[in-house]
Order: structure tokens, then sequence, then C-alpha cells
């Protein structure tokens, strides 16, 4: 190739010697600029890791999201300035191990990288295409990954140690040690009594073998410890239905069967209507619930559906003429503006949370284990999100003021024993302001027994200064509906004459909710400026990108900066992050992601960066992070406490993708990360996905432990200390047997 005709010297043209010397030297030159700027092959299981450990990752890097100084350009001038196809701001890599560059949360203008923008017309890989070109040989990811992840997949928040945030272990440490007397507590977690495991303690994988006992389909291990609950002494509160671990080492090493002929869940919305019957193959509950509508078996046996009935609204209507009944005669209750997060307590098949998806409402559903036969597997199939739990003797998992509404209809909860204690729960549970929604027969029936739980209820809500907005019954349906509303202030309270209930200790922490059992009192309502729901969150959608008014501007958040600074650089991050990097780079099909979990939440941002998605999040608090569960539900959010030590409660092949954040790190010195794995694999469905990002030393064990359990390992990448990797769980299962 000649140079160009304009760029000659002089008027006669150069010997034949000069034109092939110069074209040899040109083209030396366009060969080597191709090999140097070309990406780095990521050989098949991943990138060669970074093994360099003489440095940590708290060096290397500013793992604190940092917000935008006044002289940062927006995204929108940085992206003006740039090519839609090629980023001159960042030259390529010159290195054989290349891999996506770790970036900053918040970039300085100096440190700003943009991804590439496709080429108009060229699609976004599948899932199917991205393992073929990883499987073609040369163990290269396809441009449209790698260039899609660059800026953001590797990126560092990590937690620093000197937030103002407490964590849900020390509170409840605290909560049940005051309850005892300042005795300490019989009922410790496994956060508060297992030693840390000595870091020469070696994690051998297991040769993994099928679970073979009876139930090993539909296996819970916290909620099928057969040996704890034979063990207890008694019953009579539904302690057989709380969480009762087995230990690390009682633990079965094994993984779970798939029902037979089990298939990918039908999606979202069609799956609110009908599942696939060998997903869920239980028809006890068709047989009992028939005349009810809660769920039927189709003509050719091939699904389960969902006419969208219920216990009080199992006529014609069904749940969306309920829905729209409520607000009829509380308008106040403004579904998917003023009302947003809802606690359905005795859920059934989750109907009711179904069809609040359509008023842009976030139903937690929640049931006993097997009070009807899997019903919280049902929803969950469904894809509405819910939980096992219970009303039983210990607080439920959430902090104290957080639901706009907490539902009833005919859950069978004695609200009027033992004191109150479990409509003093939801009291601790409901927002100042908040509404109560009791649909059951009590309030309407007219019967001896009817009358008198009505006449109970009712006088202990009175006595808690909960208002009756309205008593009434549906025209159409002949079912009756009774609303109560917690008071916004402390004035009732101090005015009561009857003095019960009684009112918690002012050392009484209401948030602490880790295995701490209930009490028959009720908590202050927290007032003045800067106190946590001391006003209504702004209407939704704004509630979800709002900043909580509570949060402080000088008090340390998570990452280590004031905790308004914080909040909104991380909410900013995680947006670039799913929008320019999850969404384009990492090959998953989100028109099949509806169940997410977030198994470390931090302020939601994951979660908030998803909302206008058809999917939800699971946002899990660990219970020795900072509790941040708060403000998650400020946003509009739902979402729990727990221990990764432990199992979760939810049901096998519940989620679509699990999202891990730097959790596996955080606890390596308490549980084995093999264990952690294995549980993941007993909630994610079959090809389902999962999202890492650690250190990579953990990312070592974590890419291992994959490869063994024949999850498909899609992305892998590394830099400096830090690991993204990307995987998709398969339908395989052992041949051998436990």
């Amino acid at each position: 190739m000649a140079l160009p005709r304009n760029s000659r010297q002089g008027s006669q043209g150069p010997s034949v010697t000069l034109i092939i010397t110069g074209s040899a030297v040109i083209g030396f030159l366009l060969i080597a600029v191709w090999v140097l700027s070309a990406p780095a092959a990521i050989p098949e299981g991943g990138t060669s890791l970074n093994t360099d450990n003489s440095r940590k990752p708290t060096e290397e890097f500013d793992t604190t999201p940092e917000t935008t100084s006044e002289t940062t350009p927006t995204e929108d001038e940085a992206d003006a300035t740039k090519s839609p196809v090629v980023d001159d701001s960042e030259p390529s890599s010159t290195t054989e191990t290349a891999t996506p560059t770790v970036d900053e949360p918040e970039p300085t203008p100096t440190e700003e990288r943009s991804e590439p923008t496709p080429p108009v017309g060229k699609s976004e890989p599948t899932p199917t295409e991205v393992k073929k070109s990883l499987g073609a040989g040369d163990g290269n990811l396809p441009d449209d990954i790698t260039s899609g992840t660059e800026a953001e997949l590797t990126t560092e928040t990590q937690v620093t140690n000197s937030t103002n945030f407490g964590t849900q272990v020390e509170e409840s440490k605290d909560e049940k040690t005051l309850q005892e007397g300042g005795d300490k507590s019989e009922s410790t977690t496994p956060a508060e009594s297992t030693p840390a495991l000595k870091e020469t303690v070696s994690e051998d994988i297991p040769d993994w073998k099928l679970c073979n006992f009876e139930g090993a389909q539909d296996y819970i291990p916290c909620l099928d410890n057969q040996k704890a609950i034979k063990q207890l002494p008694t019953t009579a509160h539904y302690e057989h239905r709380e969480r009762h671990c087995p230990s690390e080492e009682e633990l079965p090493k094994c993984l779970l069967p798939l029902p037979l002929n089990y298939k990918v869940p039908i999606k979202w919305p069609e799956s609110r209507d009908a599942v696939w019957f060998s997903n869920v193959p239980h028809t006890e509950l068709a047989s009992y619930k028939s005349d009810q509508n809660w769920v039927k078996l189709s003509d050719n046996k091939q699904k389960l559906i969902f006419p969208g009935g219920g216990t009080q609204f199992k006529t014609e209507h069904g749940a969306a003429h309920y829905i729209e009944y409520i607000q009829k005669i509380v308008p106040e209750i403004s579904w998917g503006k003023h009302i947003r997060t809802l606690l359905d307590v005795g859920c059934g098949v989750a109907s009711f949370g179904g069809y609040l998806f359509d008023k842009d409402v976030l139903a937690m559903s929640l049931a006993p284990k097997d009070e009807h036969e899997a019903q919280i597997q049902f929803a969950l199939e469904r894809g509405i999100p819910a939980i096992n739990s219970v009303m039983g003797t210990q607080r439920l998992v959430f902090p104290s003021h957080v639901y706009d509404v907490v539902h009833c209809a005919r859950c069978r909860v004695p609200w009027e024993k033992e004191g109150g204690m479990l409509m003093l729960e939801l009291n601790r549970l409901l927002r100042p302001g908040g509404f109560f929604v009791w649909s059951a027969t009590p309030v309407y029936w007219d019967n001896e027994e009817d009358v008198q739980i009505w006449k109970d209820v009712s006088g202990l809500l009175k006595r808690m200064q909960w208002k009756m907005i309205t008593r009434s019954i549906d025209p159409d349906t002949k079912v009756g509906v009774a609303i109560f509303q917690k008071p916004t202030d402390n004035a009732l309270y101090d005015s009561r004459g009857d003095t019960t209930p009684p009112m918690c200790a002012a050392a009484d922490n209401p948030d602490a909710a880790w295995y701490v059992p209930m009490k028959a009192c009720m908590h202050r309502i927290p007032v003045g400026k800067g106190s946590r729901a001391a006003s209504w969150p702004v209407e939704w959608p704004l509630r979800v990108d709002a900043t909580p008014a509570w949060l402080s501007s000088t008090e340390k958040g998570i990452f280590g900066k004031p905790q308004v600074e914080d909040f909104e650089a991380d909410a900013k991050h995680w947006k670039r992050v799913v929008e320019k990097s999850y969404m384009k780079g990492l090959g998953i099909d989100w028109n099949s992601i509806r169940k997410v979990m977030d198994m470390k939440a931090g302020y939601g941002g994951f979660a908030a960066a998803l909302v206008s998605y058809p999917l939800w999040v699971m946002n899990i608090i660990p219970i020795t992070e900072p509790d941040t569960l708060p403000i998650i539900f400020d946003r509009g959010l739902i979402g729990m406490y727990h221990d990764w030590c432990e199992p979760h409660s939810t049901y096998p092949r519940s989620y679509d993708l699990m999202h891990s954040d730097r959790l596996l790190s955080s606890l390596s010195e308490r549980c084995k990360t093999v264990n952690i794995l294995m549980e993941m694999d007993r909630i994610l469905r079959p090809d389902g996905w999962a999202i890492f990002r650690d250190t990579a030393e953990i990312m070592t064990k974590v890419e291992a432990i994959v490869k063994s359990l024949h999850w498909d390992i899609v992305l892998n990448s590394s830099e400096e200390g830090s690991t993204l990797l990307v995987a998709q769980k398969k339908f395989w299962r052992p041949e051998s047997t436990l």
C-alpha cells in the first residue's frame, strides 16, 4: 500500500525501490498496531488471575464511590465528545494479559471511560452465542462482551470499617441480652458463636453426589431439620415452622435432584396465570381450595392455572376487583403513589401480591412452609415475591417502620392472643400513618365466635390507638374489609387511660430482628428532624431515587463518606453499571430474568437501577454488614436480613439470578465458601445466572467450585486483585447418590 498522493514530496514519483521499501514498513506498522490493540484472549475457564498478593485490594484502589465535583463533566457531555464506536480517551492495552479494567465507582475526568457503542444493527449476543464463541477453541470472548465491560464490571465498591451504621448481629445480640435481663441469651446464632475459620483450613470440593433422602427435591435445610424439630419442648406457637438450621458439619453435602421433566419457567407476565405443573408437581392445594379459585390443573395436566382468586376474593371478580375496592373505600390508599411497599401475611398463593404489580405496588408475601401445600413455592414459580416465614415467637426479619400497608385476608393469625403480641409485631413493622387492611369473617359475620374475635381484636387496636377508617362490605362480593391506621406521633400514646399493651422499654431496639423473640409491647414513634420514619417517604416513583431525608450529611456511610454523599454516588454508580455493562456485556438474556436476589445489597443501588425492568429484587443485608435495609425500604424496594453462613429459607430453584458483590470474601473467616456455593446451587433454577465480584484470592476458589458444579463460565475477568465472574447454572445433576 502506497502513501496517499497528497503526502508525497516533489513533482516526480519515487523509485520502485522506495515504493517497495515504504510498503513493507507500513505493512509492518499496521500489523504491529493490530496486535497491540487487540483484546487479550481469555483462556477457557477464565483469565489467568493476578496472584501478586504483595498489595491488598484496599491499597490498590479507592473503594469508595466518588461524588461528582462541579468541574466533572456529565455523562452526556463526556459521551458527546467521543466517537459513537471507538473511545479515544483510553488507549488499548498492549499487554498479553489485558482484561476489562477496574474503574472507580465515580471516576474523575481524567479517569472517565466510555464503552464503545455497538454498530447500528448489531444485536447483543444471546447466552447461546456467547457460549458458542467461548467454545470455538481460542477461548476469546466476542467483542460485544469485552468492549461492554471495560468501563464498569470490575469496579470496586468495598464497605469500610468506619461507617456509623450498626450491624444486625450487634443489634440483635444486644436486644436478646436486654430481654434476658443482662444474661447471655440462650438463642445464639452462628455469627455470635461460630469461631473464625483458620486460614490454614482447606476447603476441599466434594465429589458431588445427588441427595437421595425423602423430600430432597424441595429440601429447605433450616425448615426441614426434623432432628431439631423433634426436640422442641412445644409447638403451640408454631415453633416447628421457625428456622432450626443444621450446623455446617450436619448440612448434607449433596445437590438436590430436579423434578421429573423440569422446564425453564414460563416468563412473566404469563407466569402470573400459569406455571408448568412438572416444576411444582403438587395437586393437593388445587383439590383442597377448588371452591376458592386458588389454583387449578389444566385439562391436559401440563400446567397449573391461577385464576386470580383467593379465600376472600374467590368469585369471578378476583383479586383485581378486591384491590380496586380497597382504594375506593379509602382513597388515601393511593396504590402505586402514596402506597408502594406492602406485607401480605398469610398470602396463600400470592394472587393479591401478583395483581398489585399492575398498580406499581411491591408486596412481600409471607406464609409458613406447608401450611397449605407449597403455597410459597407456587408464588415464587409465578414470579411473585414471597418468603417462608411465620408469625410465631420471633420477630420477622425486617427493620421497624418500613411497610406502608400490612394486609391480612383470612390469614388465621390469632391477633388477640398473648397480650396481642402478634399484632404488636405488625405495629413494629408498619410505618407511622400506615394502614392495616383486615379482611376476615370476624369483620362481617355475626356468629358468636366471629363476634367475639372482632370485639377482642378491635378492642386491642383501639388501645393501640389505631384509628378504624372503615368497616365495609363489598356489595358485589359480600366480603367485608376493615381498615385501620397507625398514629403518626406519640400524643395518643401519652394520653392513654388504659396502658395495655405497655410501651416498650426505651432501651428496646425495634430494628433488632435476627432470632429476636417478640415482645408484647409498643415502641414509641420516631419524631423530630433526622429521625427515621418521622415522615412519610415521597410518592412513588420518585421515591426510588430520592435521598432519604433522615440520612446524615456528616456521619459516615458504608463507603466512608458522609451518608448523603455516599448514597447518591452509589445510586449513580449502579445506574451506570447496569445500563452500560450488565445489560450489554454479560451475555444474559434479561427477558428471561424475573426473580433476582442481591446477596449483599448495600444501599439497594443495584435493585434501584433495575426498577424499570419487568423484574424484582430481593435485597439481602447480611447480619454482619452495615444495617442499610431501612434505606432500601425507604426507596420503595423490599428485602430482608440473612446470615449467609446459614441456608436461606426459600425453596429450591426459586431465583433466576443471584448477585454476589464483595460478599464471599467478607464471610471467608466465618464459613466455608463451598457451602455458600452449594446453597446458591440450591436456590438458582437451571439456566439461572450468578454474577460474582470479589477479590482474586476468593474468586480462585469460586471458579474451581463453579466448575465442579458444571456451571458454564461465560465471563471471567480480573485485574489488580479484583475479579468478575459470570456463570450460568445448567441442568447437570450427579449420577451417583448420597
